[in-house]
């Protein structure tokens, strides 16, 4: 029976996601039958202030992001609106909008009430180098669940600086202070050996004192198309720079590549600074989704386990059109150097690479099969909290289910 579990918990995602469907049916009627014929709600009699709040505050979680302008934002509003729960026993994601850069990572490391943020890769790195004693067991305390998407390094110019070396002794806008942006821009100009003239504004800002000629480049680190710069005007005389050994000859860049990945910007993410066809050479950093580690056993660390479950189990709701592209670069399992993975996230990936190794269920004997469709909705209504469907959605169902399992067992032997 074990095999047929493991084998199960490959396909339990998109199965989910059936019996949601079947569920939906029966929780609104449920929902008309707990209404009383005056209209009033047959419990709220029973119900009280602090029961409420209790009810709420045990089913939250929360995703620090940065502006409303960012990747992240748009991320956490994905999450949230396939995450979400709002049953007494369900689950609910809170995005909060923080300042960006490491006040994230700090945010979710010393502040009240934050269970999870988006972040850059270098921000750890950064933080042990900013104070060593303080960050000395940062990635004990917080630890990634996910890589999400590629923030790309963006250097746009006024068109009399050709490269990045033209930029010494410049005036250039490292966007706000401490945001991403500017921690990243730091450690990269470092590396490079370029002293510039830093200015802090925002993007908004920046554009209008580069139009001015107040300033020669602003540092954009963002997932592309960056909203600001896709506003920008060919006839507005700007260019991104590239940034690679043949855009900087004789300037050795192995510190840059060995901290930070190669990249490159296409004339369909900025049609208004790249010629059709070509593309600017970059680098970029990994966005991760990291969570507190809070102790084993806490509401606040089971919560956040079953966000995880949640999250990886309906990864492939992520990847419709109505939602950001860039989830199309999410790995789940993709490993994040000098980070710990969160154990829930680690356990879920152990758990489905075992079930890729599984020996293949007999697909063609019925009584295999209900078996198998039992073990899954047992399953998924012990992790999810959902009653028991009828007896009617569980037949319509149930051919959905072997219908699945008959392509995936197909596919399987096809590799």
């Amino acid at each position: 029976m074990e095999f047929l579990r493991t084998f199960l918990r490959k396909i339990f995602p998109v199965l989910g996601l059936l019996l949601a469907v079947f569920a939906q049916d029966a929780l609104a009627q449920g929902k008309k039958a707990a209404v009383a014929p005056n209209g009033a709600n047959a419990g709220s009699a029973q119900a009280t202030y602090e029961g409420k709040k209790r009810q709420l505050s045990d089913i939250a979680v929360t995703i620090v992001t940065s502006g409303i302008t960012c990747t992240c934002a748009r991320f956490a509003e994905d999450i949230r609106d396939v995450v979400n729960d709002l049953r007494p026993d369900g689950l609910r994601v809170l995005p909060v909008m923080g300042v960006g850069g490491l006040q994230t990572m700090e945010d979710v490391l010393f502040l009240k009430g934050m269970d999870m943020g988006v972040v850059d890769e270098d921000n750890l790195r950064l933080l042990k180098k900013r104070d060593p004693r303080l960050y000395a067991t940062v990635e004990q305390r917080v630890q990634y669940i996910t890589k999400l998407y590629n923030n790309e390094f963006h250097i746009l110019a006024r068109k009399e600086i050709q490269s990045i070396a033209d930029l010494r002794g410049k005036r250039v806008s490292f966007n706000l202070k401490d945001s991403q942006t500017e921690v990243t821009a730091d450690a990269i100009f470092e590396m490079l050996k370029i002293p510039v003239e830093r200015v802090n504004y925002d993007n908004n800002l920046a554009l209008k004192k580069l139009k001015d000629n107040e300033i020669q480049a602003m540092i954009v680190v963002s997932a592309a198309p960056q909203s600001a710069l896709a506003r920008v005007k060919k006839e507005d005389g700007f260019h991104l720079l590239g940034l690679d050994e043949k855009s900087s000859p004789g300037r050795d860049l192995t510190p840059l590549f060995e901290q930070y990945l190669p990249a490159k910007l296409t004339a369909e993410q900025y049609p208004a600074l790249i010629a059709p066809g070509a593309s600017v050479p970059t680098i970029a950093n990994k966005a991760l989704l990291v969570a507190y580690n809070w102790g084993e056993g806490t509401p606040q660390y089971r919560r956040l386990a079953k966000f995880v479950e949640t999250f990886f189990d309906r990864i492939q709701q992520f990847h419709d059109d109505s939602r950001h592209p860039k989830w199309k670069e999410v790995n789940l399992a993709a490993e994040v150097p000098e980070w710990i993975r969160f154990k829930p996230a680690a356990d879920w990936l152990a758990r489905y690479k075992s079930a890729l190794a599984a020996p293949t269920p007999d697909v063609r004997n019925d009584a295999n099969l209900k078996r198998l469709f039992a073990q899954f909705v047992e399953d998924y209504t012990a992790s999810t909290g959902r009653k028991v469907i009828s007896s009617q959605d569980q037949e319509a169902l149930f051919i959905k289910f072997r219908e699945m399992l008959q392509s995936q067992v197909t596919t399987k032997a096809a590799r």
